[in-house]
């Protein structure tokens, strides 16, 4: 932007101290550009362009431009100091001493990431997609195949960088390679999407964390999209900054009415759709799907749980996410057990029913115990290991029922040796959490996708500001 040489000011009309330095300025004859009245001074800067090319925080501010450069700056009134930027003595007789000024429009929150995008180096990469005037853009974006079914917010570019504020992390850095195209997609792309499903700056950091551990080899995202099974990314978060960012491990914790919770989980889909190129009907060919792929994610309850957090058991303590890949909730209903091993004797059973009772080995699930659940378990000591031990052991099923067409049921495995037990679960395909209300004797087994070298093993990663 080139500027006069002389004297250059910038005002608003709102400003007193504006309005007291008025004489002054038309006596020097300075070139003056008002943030407020285009009216009152010669130059007009309602929209703040020069503003903000110039950095004025402070209003009035006066320069000194020397072929077409700036060489002095005050801000505010002091007689002194602007007489020795102007070389002109005995300027405003009448007016005090000093007086400071105010604050700049340019600098004003509601107003800093607009003037950015629109004037600002911004570095944004992506691409910019203009609508008609009479285009509404709510509609062009279903239009365009970029929602998940339910309207997104419009990312703009203002929207876009304020969301980038909440992470540290280079706009241009590469997170993760998104199947099922797998384009390589930035913390910008991650951005653009946080902002379509409705999260807030705060919130970029776990969706960045989420999408590094789905995009894991060992997630297999490709296979999970694919497959005609019901799965979909299940999120959980562990760590102080669940509580920072607001997120939600207590009543309805796998439910509505959490902007986190449905948020973060949402944004790591519209990434997956968006960018990855995983929409229903193309690569995603689940026969019924679960509600849970518009968002699945929740906070575990850390506080008064039996369990270490479920990040650190996994060897990330701290902030941190797990990405599971499951379905829907099953109820667990126990409102009788008052002993650890009857207890576990009930969630045994309800585990037993995952994917169908005669198939051991074949899909992972995680159990979420309640907080009156959970309360049981640690009044007699049992933390996690010890009730995956307990379970273990409930959950070795006879070869004989299980086998193909035992009760009935042509389902089943092929006929194992006489005597013979098979595990329900893999090794470690089994995830315990804690999360819920207070009241309520109930918990809930999220049903989960083949584990395993053959399908998805759970990711965690830890959330990086």
């Amino acid at each position: 932007m080139q500027l006069p040489d002389g004297l250059v000011a910038v005002v608003k009309r709102e400003c007193p101290t504006c309005v007291l330095v008025e004489p002054v300025l038309r006596r020097l004859g300075a070139a003056v550009w008002c943030q407020d009245d285009a009216g009152w001074f010669d130059h007009d800067d309602t929209g703040l362009e020069v503003s903000y090319r110039l950095d004025v925080e402070t209003v009035p501010t006066l320069l000194r431009v020397e072929d077409g450069v700036e060489t002095a700056r005050v801000v505010g009134w002091s007689r002194e100091q602007w007489e020795a930027l102007t070389g002109v003595a005995g300027l405003g007789p009448g007016l005090p001493e000093h007086r400071p000024g105010c604050g700049s429009l340019s600098v004003d929150p509601s107003r800093v990431d607009a003037l950015e995008a629109r004037y600002g180096s911004t570095g944004l990469a992506s691409r910019r997609v203009e609508l008609a005037d009479l285009e509404d853009e709510h509609e062009a974006l279903f239009d365009r195949g970029w929602t998940d079914g339910l309207p997104v917010v419009p990312p703009t570019p203002e929207r876009v960088l304020r969301m980038l504020r909440g992470t540290t992390r280079d706009p241009g850095e590469v997170v993760a390679v998104v199947p099922p195209d797998l384009v390589e997609c930035t913390v910008e792309k991650v951005a653009v999407n946080a902002v379509m499903a409705g999260c807030l700056p705060e919130h970029l950091p776990v969706v960045l964390a989420a999408l590094e551990a789905a995009c894991a080899e060992e997630f297999a995202l490709h296979g999970l999209l694919a497959t005609t099974y019901f799965a979909g990314p299940v999120v959980v978060v562990n760590g102080p900054v669940a509580a920072r960012i607001g997120m939600n491990s207590g009543v309805n914790a796998l439910g509505q009415g959490n902007r986190a919770n449905a948020t973060i989980g949402r944004a790591l889909q519209l990434v997956v759709r968006n960018v990855g190129g995983g929409r229903p009907g193309e690569v995603d060919r689940a026969t019924l799907g679960n509600p849970g792929k518009y968002t699945f994610c929740f906070a575990e309850r850390e506080h008064d749980s039996p369990f270490p957090p479920l990040a650190a058991e996994r060897g990330v303590p701290g902030d941190a996410v797990t990405v599971f890949g499951g379905c829907g909730v099953q109820p667990v209903v126990d409102q009788l057990s008052r002993d650890p091993g009857s207890l576990a004797r009930s969630f045994a059973a309800c585990l037993r029913v995952n994917g169908h009772p005669k198939l051991p080995m074949a899909f992972d699930a995680m159990l979420v115990v309640s907080p009156e659940h959970g309360r049981v378990l640690r009044e007699s000591g049992w933390d996690r290991a010890r009730l995956l031990a307990e379970l273990d052991g409930l959950l070795t099923l006879p070869g004989a029922e299980v086998a193909r067409g035992a009760g009935g049921m042509a389902e089943g495995v092929p006929a194992a040796p006489a005597g013979a037990g098979l595990p329900k679960f893999r090794p470690g395909g089994l995830l315990v959490v804690s999360a819920g209300g207070d009241a309520g004797l109930f918990s809930a087994v999220v049903g989960g996708w083949v584990g395993g070298a053959t399908g998805s093993v759970p990711v965690t990663r830890e959330v990086r500001a």
